[in-house]
């Protein structure tokens, strides 16, 4: 299956192939829910968004990997990553051997994603060594867009759209940030023990909530009346950005519609998860169910058939 993907994606050379298999390994093991989307995707399209995820990756794990390393030395190893993507992206000179660059830096070659796309990410990763809460939606925001929006920016040209790209780049970026507002409002439990906060502090406030109320409901496994109400205010919110979202599908191109709407429908539930546990986070993590998961790519893979026939593509 992967070699017919980069035959379709036009990858040559054993070396780079070799690089878009890391990618796509990496892809598969760690981001289940967004690699059986991705398999909604027209074969050629694949291999690009394996090597997005890949460097990402890379990212994440030199923050929240746990074990022994002190924050100089996770700031060092960003900072190595950044360089090193530079050097090949920007200055076109290749040091050492790293799979996982050569893949992303073909990707961004193919597609003419810009250096400040993988900038901003990066210092959207080097303020989550540092900054641990947020004082309000301005200061998350920024962070986010870095974070999160970019990603959909960067993937946008992969998916190709029927509009000018610029009318479209609006609804990708925020479909990135609902997905990670989404993680946000799951994930309070787990970001808390990593001393993290990501909802602005100032909105929490408005209800009551502190870092010690915070504290408390961890300890306890409960959510305090105080802070289920700041979070079916943060829920309203994210929900709302799901629709804007929504509305940049029918601007893609018809054979990347059927993974965009199963990705955005499957996240989305974790939020309607999320309020049908009556938001106990810190007891019960929101997911959705593996049947459910294969339902939504079934019928997703069937309608992905269709416009891949429609427009001649296997």
């Amino acid at each position: 299956m992967i070699h017919s993907e980069l035959d379709a994606a036009g990858v040559q050379g054993a070396q780079l192939r070799a690089a878009y298999q890391r990618c796509r390994a990496l892809n598969a093991a760690h981001g289940k829910t967004f690699f059986l989307a991705t398999r909604l995707l027209s074969p050629r399209q694949r291999p690009a968004v394996h090597a997005l995820y890949g460097f990402a990756r890379r990212a994440d794990d030199v923050l929240d990997g746990f074990d022994d390393r002190t924050t100089a030395a996770r700031a060092d190893e960003l900072q190595g990553l950044a360089d090193a993507l530079h050097s090949r992206l920007v200055l076109d000179r290749v040091e050492g051997d790293d799979p996982v660059l050569d893949a992303v830096v073909d990707t961004a070659r193919n597609y003419g994603l810009d250096w400040q796309l993988f900038d901003d990410f990066l210092a959207s990763m080097r303020m989550d060594l540092t900054v641990t809460d947020y004082p309000d939606r301005a200061a998350l925001d920024r962070y986010m867009y870095g974070s999160a929006e970019v990603i959909g920016l960067q993937l946008l040209p992969v998916l190709g759209t029927v509009v000018p790209r610029e009318e479209a780049a609006p609804h990708a970026a925020a479909l990135g940030k609902a997905f990670q507002l989404t993680n946000f409002l799951r994930d309070i439990d787990e970001d808390l023990t990593r001393g993290r906060v990501y909802l602005p502090a100032d909105e929490l406030a408005a209800h009551g909530v502190d870092r010690d109320v915070l504290s408390w409901c961890q300890q306890n496994r409960r959510t305090d009346p105080r802070l289920r109400a700041a979070l079916v205010e943060q829920h309203a919110m994210t929900r709302r950005i799901y629709e804007h979202a929504e509305l940049g599908i029918a601007m893609l191109e018809p054979q990347s519609r059927p993974c965009i709407r199963a990705a955005l429908t499957l996240y989305s539930e974790i939020l309607d998860c999320i309020e049908e546990m009556d938001f106990e986070v810190f007891s019960r993590r929101a997911t959705v169910s593996n049947r459910r998961r294969l339902q939504v790519a079934g019928r997703g893979l069937i309608d992905a058939w269709r416009a891949r026939a429609r427009h001649g593509e296997a």
